[in-house]
């Protein structure tokens, strides 16, 4: 998958630009602040459909403009796509393929994978469990569209147990067969969920040991941990033996809504004995065993977004890195950068096909 084209209206801090991209490198330079890290969130919007920051949609949408358009050329195989993103400030986002809009975002996950790395990822390892599902799930859902249909079903499916419970705390009453309607339906799309989170880090795990070995030339074995309630329990265990707990608390509290990775060193957690450099090594790390296990699952070479990857890593670092991923033939690479001739350096070393726009 390469990303030939892009185009943007009134996102974020461009009013109009456009690119013409390399098939392999790509780079984007200019001092802090003029937008250079809203062009790479461009690039994702079309991966997944939404920011990488979280933002909502809203928030996109240029200061005192009605509307933001996202519009690239895609060279898939033998053939190419036009991949369309508009979201109007009155209305609802619309996502095209070659002009007909998808009936559900979902269906246009997985088309055009994309790995990011950024200076937010030590959040994985700084923030609660939220975040490292997340991650899990937008990771697993570009290779699989039943493990993605299952999480919506899952997760409308938990809304909708958690607002009967609010609704018996508001009118004091509580009616345990209503209740139990939901057990069967989160009970099977939560055990599908449970059994590929599982497998899927199982596999993750000895990729993100040899990166960690390339990069961080260090002898730490590293790993992810996958911590979850249906470890030791069956679902219909955990909603029986929680229920109590759950009128209590108003919501759901046991669950694969819970699940977490935790990021281990030797045994212990990354976040308690892992030097700065450690953790981001790591964190490189996995995001490159991320990149191998979605080309392996769906022979597509996901895009890679390295924003401000110097703030990471040293030069030598950062070019042996573009060098590996080169090298394994992972795809399309698209950098920020605040200094251009350091960049054009590690560019000039790697031999490859590449173009820097400047960026102010």
């Amino acid at each position: 998958m390469i990303i030939n084209k892009l185009s943007l209206i009134n996102f974020k801090s461009h009013s109009e630009v456009s690119f013409d991209f390399s098939p392999q490198i790509n780079c984007f330079v200019g001092n802090n602040g003029v937008g250079k890290t809203n062009i790479l969130d461009a690039l994702h919007y079309l991966s997944v459909g939404k920011s990488f920051l979280g933002n909502s949609d809203l928030n996109n949408i240029k200061s005192e403009e009605d509307f933001f358009t996202i519009e690239s050329e895609i060279q898939n195989d033998e053939k190419g796509d036009v991949i369309k993103i508009l979201h109007p400030r009155e209305s609802k986002k619309v996502i095209k393929k070659n002009d007909k809009a998808y009936d559900r975002l979902a269906d246009h996950i997985g088309y055009l994978p994309s790995v990011m790395i950024s200076p937010y990822d030590s959040n994985l390892i700084s923030d609660s469990g939220e975040s490292r599902r997340k991650f899990l799930d937008v990771m697993i859902s570009q290779t699989d569209s039943v493990y993605l249909f299952d999480l919506i079903q899952y997760q409308k499916t938990i809304q909708q147990r958690n607002a009967l419970l609010k609704n018996f705390a508001k009118n004091r009453y509580f009616d345990k067969d209503s209740l139990e309607i939901y057990d069967d339906p989160i009970s099977n799309f939560g055990t599908r969920i449970f059994e590929k989170r599982k497998e899927f880090v199982e596999n993750l795990n000895p990729i993100v040991q040899h990166y960690y070995d390339i990069i961080s030339g260090g002898k730490e074995k590293v790993s992810v941990v996958y911590e979850s309630h249906l470890s030791d329990n069956t679902f219909q265990e955990l909603l029986s033996s929680s229920i109590d707990k759950d009128r209590v608390l108003t919501y759901t509290s046991k669950g694969i809504h819970k699940d977490d990775l935790i990021f281990e060193m030797n045994g212990n957690s990354i976040k308690k004995i892992g030097s700065q450099g450690q953790q981001k090594s790591f964190l490189v790390s996995l995001k490159l065993a991320q990149i191998n296990r979605i080309k392996e699952l769906t022979g597509k070479s996901p895009i890679l977004l390295l924003d401000d990857i110097f703030d990471k890593l040293d030069d030598t670092r950062v070019s042996q890195l573009i060098e590996l991923v080169n090298k394994e033939n992972f795809g399309q690479i698209f950098i920020t950068d605040t200094h251009k001739e350091r960049t054009e350096n590690v560019v000039k070393r790697i031999h490859e096909e590449s173009k820097i726009f400047e960026i102010s």
